[in-house]
């Protein structure tokens, strides 16, 4: 498995085309995810070595310039992310349920593995702007206590970048919101 994975989210779409195009020429990185978003943004992750997804994003950043809505370099992502990012995750029953909500896709995605990595909880979704108008949303489960800690955990990595929206905990969801949502 990679590494380490690079994302820039930016304004709008010709733009960040020129932006893929430049991360992927500037390092050796393998391209994970490179597509338009709600409301007309557009996002590239890269993943590869750290020092490679470093000057892949470093080189998107100067280029995209001041159409960089939010970016990350995470150098060793908890591997459950990406379960949660393709929308894979089998859920069979949810404990406890916490939500993330971000106004960027980046900043979802950061919460997520700063959630994974505080408490013993599954990654449920990470769901990516998709008819949101261009928000993000990361949903977990477990018991109450790990869930509490994971969303405080993932709500404190993005609060003072001003891209948190709101967060929740419901320790006992009712089974019909289990099948509405997942």
């Amino acid at each position: 498995m990679k590494r380490a994975i690079g994302l820039l989210e930016i304004k709008n779409i010709t733009k960040g085309i020129l932006v893929a195009d430049t991360m992927l020429k500037a390092a050796n990185v393998e391209l994970i995810m490179s597509q338009p978003l709600c409301p007309g943004k557009y996002v590239v992750m890269v993943a590869g070595d750290v020092g490679a997804v470093q000057s892949a994003v470093r080189s998107g950043k100067g280029v995209g310039t001041e159409n960089i809505v939010d970016e990350f370099v995470l150098p060793n992502i908890h591997p459950d992310v990406f379960q949660a990012l393709s929308g894979c995750t089998e859920v069979k029953q949810i404990k406890a349920l916490g939500v993330i909500e971000s106004y960027s896709v980046a900043s979802a995605i950061v919460a997520a593995d700063t959630a994974a990595k505080a408490a013993a909880i599954q990654l449920l979704e990470v769901r990516l702007a998709r008819g949101m108008g261009g928000k993000a949303v990361v949903s977990l489960s477990g018991e109450v206590g790990a869930v509490t800690a994971a969303v405080r955990a993932g709500s404190n990595a993005i609060q003072d970048s001003g891209f948190l929206v709101d967060q929740l905990v419901i320790p006992a969801p009712h089974h019909g919101l289990h099948q509405a949502l997942f």
